[in-house]
């Protein structure tokens, strides 16, 4: 046996409960005040064992409606470790600071997240994870406001591995997350453009070009009243086994076309139910009604409950749980000068400028260069290399 085979296994696991509990005091207005949640049929999801929930994308937006859904079912469960699902996101979530809410480090990965691979997705279905996976990829991101609710094709990996697993796949529907940022639309022939010249796969227009303007438009979100519609578990591997493919472990091309087959199965079953509840739920996106009622209980309040305000209290809270109290009013506000860049057009260069000659918890000065990726999260998590805690 080699001495690397003797070594235990160094596990890793940047879930920070502590992290999530301290944030509801920055987080909780945005949810549940502005916002405004429903989450209805979630007696639908099974209670125990591993479940894959795929929900729809929300074109172009800040994924606050992931965010949103990942804590309803956190509280629906219980509002502890055993009821955390493991939300699986593309590495540019991570690796890319200004995706991450307001650049705050890993911020993903203390939430439970996980970067999605086929080789991570195989784990987390074999320690039997419960996750929460959009099979809409990519593209569904990217799809703009004019083709909203309209389901991008379905990634044949996850009918894989719920086939591979026997895991229950529950659809979800969100509704009016769409509305977001209802200013948000793409063109083929410009996304082509950007992903020949930049490498970005879709350049949504005039959100995009406002965002690159103003750093705090790049996490803009209307206050769309989300609804969130669980639906009935689909036994995916039942449909594979009815479709014929022989085996899941080393498909031939024959069997990979039989799984095209049922994603694109599933994908046209959930479209006619998201349509259905888009009638349903989806006439008034923004309930002015409920709204109204919100500021109200914020009146004095706002910059707790509008997007304006989020820049500034997630990064001071988050840099406030690592250094000491301020020493006085004026000195609150002058050691956080560098998140006036969220406000000031083109104010990215002011942002970056703060990230590289400040010192931690505000900059990165003086760090060591992996030691910065760690911190940041800037890397890919391969389960295979840093594996999770056993269960």
């Amino acid at each position: 046996m080699t001495k690397q085979q003797d070594t235990p296994p160094d596990y890793y696991d940047p879930l920070d409960l502590d992290y999530m509990e301290d944030l509801m005091a920055v987080w909780q207005p945005v949810a549940k005040d502005y916002f405004r949640p429903r989450l209805l049929g979630a007696h639908r999801i099974p209670k125990t064992g591993p479940v894959i929930i795929a929900p729809n994308h929300s074109g172009n937006a800040f994924p606050y409606d992931g965010m949103v859904l990942d804590w309803l079912l956190w509280l629906h469960g219980g509002a502890n470790r055993q009821a955390k699902f493991r939300s699986v996101f593309e590495r540019e979530l991570a690796t890319t600071w200004w995706m991450r809410p307001f650049g705050i480090d890993n911020f993903w990965r203390r939430g439970g997240g996980i970067d999605i691979t086929f080789d991570n997705f195989d784990t987390l279905m074999a320690r039997g994870e419960r996750i929460i996976y959009y099979p809409e990829g990519v593209p569904g991101i990217g799809k703009g406001f004019n083709n909203r609710y309209q389901l991008q094709r379905f990634s044949t990996s996850y009918i894989i591995m719920a086939a591979r697993h026997h895991v229950p796949v529950v659809p979800t529907y969100i509704i009016n997350a769409e509305w977001v940022v209802p200013f948000s639309y793409t063109f083929r022939p410009v996304d082509w453009v950007m992903q020949k010249l930049f490498g970005v796969p879709f350049l949504p227009l005039p959100a995009g070009p406002l965002a690159l303007l103003l750093p705090w438009a790049w996490y803009l979100a209307l206050p769309t009243r989300m609804v969130f519609v669980i639906g009935e578990p689909i036994d995916v591997a039942a449909l594979v086994e009815e479709a014929g493919v022989k085996d899941l472990y080393d498909l031939d091309a024959e069997d990979r076309a039989k799984v095209r087959q049922v994603a694109d199965q599933i994908r046209d079953a959930c479209q006619v139910d998201l349509d259905r509840y888009v009638e349903r739920y989806g006439r008034w996106p923004y309930q002015g009604r409920s709204l109204r009622k919100s500021l109200r209980r914020f009146r004095g309040r706002l910059s707790h409950l509008l997007p304006w305000g989020w820049p500034w209290r997630f990064l001071r809270h988050h840099r406030d749980r690592m250094r000491p109290p301020p020493k006085n009013r004026f000195h609150a506000w002058l050691r956080d000068w560098d998140l006036i860049g969220f406000y000031l057009p083109f104010g990215w260069a002011i942002l970056s400028l703060g990230r590289w000659i400040r010192k931690p918890p505000c900059g990165y000065r003086g760090l060591p260069k992996k030691v910065k990726k760690e911190v940041q999260g800037e890397f890919i998590w391969k389960l295979d290399e840093r594996p999770l805690p056993p269960k």
